[in-house]
């Protein structure tokens, strides 16, 4: 007789699948870092302190771990010259583990890039009094020498009827080659770089000759004013630096001045500074010009040269003396 024995091997079910092995790195950082909708309501997750996503595979090499192994056709060649090569085990790296944290450690650290004085803005490290150089080609055409200067930079707000308040970015920037060519644009736009683009490409395409006095000064002083603000431009000889407002300052570098004194009154709004500039400098004349309207000759006086008097043109045609009252 046969006795059949009973089954006594019962089936045992191993997943190898659970909450960790479905979801992908990506949204398990997410569930970490991030903020629901109602804690975004409460004002959660809005201090400096929030949590980094890490790359933990970062540093992991495959083959090395805590056992370090050789798998020919993984981490080396399955044939070296004419040896087929093994499956061996190599030394154990007792600070592999600790490699590893000190590398994740600097993951989540964030490191500010050091910017030259020269690089840096007027206050900190925000984007007016930056350069962000030369304007786009237009064609065939390049702005070669060009510089641009960030003088504003804010938000604004408009209201619509079907999307409501609408934010935009203003930025205000002038732009020149330091040899008298400048010309100032605004731009507007939802990103920082669409409107910097446009204020930039707009600048260089209003560009302005500026008349210079030796390559260093104004012609003369002068007087300019747009809107409320009111602008006294003194000329000084070389080496007396530009002492003035910062936004003047920008403007004379892009320009090419070198020595000014600007005294401002009223208003501070600085594209009301920078048209009022603008303007002064535009409607400055030549000592050749000023000859020719007034018909008498233009001397300078410098207390450096002892008040001597200095020729610095003539008018073609003299004024008579018994024209002179």
């Amino acid at each position: 007789k046969i006795l059949v024995a009973p089954n006594l091997i019962s089936n045992i079910h191993v997943r190898f699948t659970s909450f960790f092995t479905k979801q992908r790195g990506e949204q398990l950082w997410k569930g970490v870092t991030s903020v629901s909708n109602a804690g975004k309501k409460r004002g959660r997750g809005q201090g400096g302190k929030r949590k980094v996503a890490k790359n933990l595979n970062r540093g992991q090499i495959i083959g090395l771990g805590k056992v370090r192994m050789l798998w020919p056709g993984l981490t080396s060649p399955v044939i070296r010259g004419k040896e087929l090569v093994e499956q061996t085990r190599l030394a154990d790296d007792p600070d592999h583990d600790m490699k590893l944290i000190k590398l994740r450690d600097k993951m989540g650290v964030f490191r500010r890039l050091r910017l030259l004085p020269h690089e840096r803005g007027w206050s900190g490290n925000r984007l007016p009094g930056t350069s962000v150089g030369p304007p786009d080609p237009i064609g065939d055409e390049r702005f070669d020498g060009f510089d641009t200067k960030v003088l504003e930079m804010k938000s604004v707000f408009n209201m619509t009827g079907n999307m409501g308040r609408k934010k935009q970015i203003s930025i205000f920037v002038v732009t020149g080659n330091g040899t008298g060519l400048a010309g100032f644009g605004l731009g507007k736009a939802m990103e920082v770089k669409a409107a910097l683009k446009s204020a930039k490409n707009r600048a260089g395409q209003r560009l302005m000759f500026m008349e210079r006095y030796k390559d260093h000064t104004v012609y003369h002083d002068f007087y300019s004013q747009f809107g409320k603000t009111k602008l006294y431009v003194s000329m000084k000889p070389e080496g007396y630096g530009l002492v003035c407002h910062r936004a003047i300052a920008c403007i004379c570098q892009v320009i090419g001045i070198k020595d000014l004194h600007a005294r401002l009154e009223g208003s501070h709004n600085l594209q009301h500074i920078v048209k009022a500039f603008f303007l002064g400098l535009l409607r400055q004349k030549t000592h050749a010009q000023l000859a020719e309207e007034t018909g008498r000759n233009v001397v300078e006086f410098r207390t450096e040269n002892d008040n001597f008097p200095k020729l610095l043109a003539s008018p073609t045609v003299k004024e008579q003396p018994k024209e002179v009252q």
